[in-house]
């Protein structure tokens, strides 16, 4: 699948979960509910990833852990927040650097609307 196309389809998957919730419940349900939409796809994923840091060409295991990735790629970090703010972000931007994934998104599911906590980065 090419990578537009599996944007395109998660992010449909994960309009799929807020309607079938909506806003209001801890990330660790719509990571569950989006992930258990990932597997009924066939879509591969893995969740919790570790992601290591690298300082002055060593690799360090700091504990970051990357929500979601999907085909070895497309990073998905998981919110239910107010808002989001810079620092979450930063945070996407961060993993991807440093996972060395090219496409990241970050879907706040305590939105009214999912489209309005959904942003897309690209490396």
């Amino acid at each position: 699948m090419a990578k537009d196309q599996l944007t395109d389809k998660v992010i449909g998957l994960a309009i799929e979960v807020h309607k079938t919730l909506g806003p209001g419940l801890l990330e660790s349900v719509y990571e569950d509910c989006l992930c258990q939409e990932l597997a009924n796809a066939l879509i591969d994923f893995q969740r919790q990833l570790p992601v290591s840091v690298a300082y002055k060409g060593t690799k360090l295991e700091s504990g970051f852990r990357a929500d979601v990735v999907v085909e070895k790629d497309l990073l998905l970090e998981i919110k239910s927040v107010e808002r989001l703010m810079p620092v979450h972000e930063a945070q996407v931007l961060t993993y991807l650097r440093f996972g060395g994934f090219s496409t990241g998104l970050l879907i706040n599911f305590n939105s009214k609307l999912l489209k309005d906590g959904l942003k897309r980065f690209v490396l």
